[in-house]
């Protein structure tokens, strides 16, 4: 409800981090590195559905997914070059600072 809210995500995965398994989570922070925030809440509401997590599971490409005004273009050149190693940093700072278990899920706010 306020312009001065600011969002981020931080992946805790508990199972061993690959392509195949982290399509919405290289997806979400690809739309956070490269869309504008009225075509990113709606873009993430799409992903967050377990249709969506299923038909890509069964290698529906993202693209797919994507809402009308998103900048594809740039959204595919990123996605495609996010390394895993994001994801592994997520996965070591909430291990290893935060003191969350593999898949365990924290609100922080105001970085508490």
């Amino acid at each position: 409800t306020s312009s001065h809210t600011r969002v981020g995500i931080l992946n805790n995965p508990s199972s061993k981090i690959k392509e195949s398994n982290t399509a919405i989570a290289r997806g979400i922070l690809t739309a956070f590195l490269t869309q504008n925030n009225s075509h990113l809440k709606s873009f993430l509401s799409k992903l967050s559905k377990e249709e969506t997590a299923k038909s890509l599971a069964a290698g529906t490409k993202i693209t797919k997914f994507l809402i009308p005004g998103m900048d594809g273009n740039t959204f595919e050149k990123k996605y495609n070059t996010l390394g895993l190693d994001l994801i592994k940093t997520h996965q070591v700072f909430c291990q290893e600072v935060l003191k969350l278990l593999p898949g365990q899920m924290a609100v922080m706010s105001n970085g508490r």
